[in-house]
C-alpha cells in the first residue's frame, strides 16, 4: 500500500484536483476528505483510502486495491470498512486519479440516498 505520510492538505487537494475542490477535516487521528459535503476519502496512518460501495468495490479490487480492515475492539475481530487504497496506476496519473476519485464521490452520493 502506498504511504503518503508527508502529504500536506495542499498535497491532498492537488491529488483530488481532477475531482474538484475538497475540504479536509481532522478525524479519528487522520483526515476526512470531502467533496460537495460528502466524504470521498480518508487519510489513515499516512495512506489515502477512497470510499467504495457494493457497486464500486469490485472495481477497486480488480484494480489491485486493498480494502481497509482494522482490528475491532473487545474480541470483535477484523472489521472491513468501505474504503480502499488508491490503485497504483492512479498515484502518478492525474487523469486516472480523477476517475477513481469520481467513483468514490459517486459511492458517497449513492450512500446518501
Amino acid at each position: 500500500m502506498q504511504r503518503t505520510t508527508d502529504m500536506t492538505n495542499d498535497d491532498i487537494a492537488d491529488l483530488f484536483a481532477g475531482l474538484g475542490p475538497v475540504a479536509i477535516k481532522r478525524m479519528f487521528g487522520g483526515k476526512g476528505i470531502y467533496h460537495h459535503g460528502l466524504i470521498v476519502a480518508l487519510e489513515v496512518s499516512g495512506e489515502i483510502l477512497l470510499k467504495a460501495d457494493s457497486e464500486s468495490a469490485p472495481e477497486f479490487e480488480a484494480a489491485g486495491s486493498r480494502q481497509w480492515i482494522y482490528e475491532g475492539g473487545k474480541g470483535r475481530g477484523p472489521v472491513a470498512m468501505p474504503y480502499w487504497s488508491i490503485p497504483d496506476e492512479a498515484i502518478d496519473d492525474p487523469d486516472e486519479m480523477a476517475l477513481w476519485a469520481r467513483k468514490a464521490y459517486e459511492a458517497s452520493v449513492r450512500a446518501r440516498k
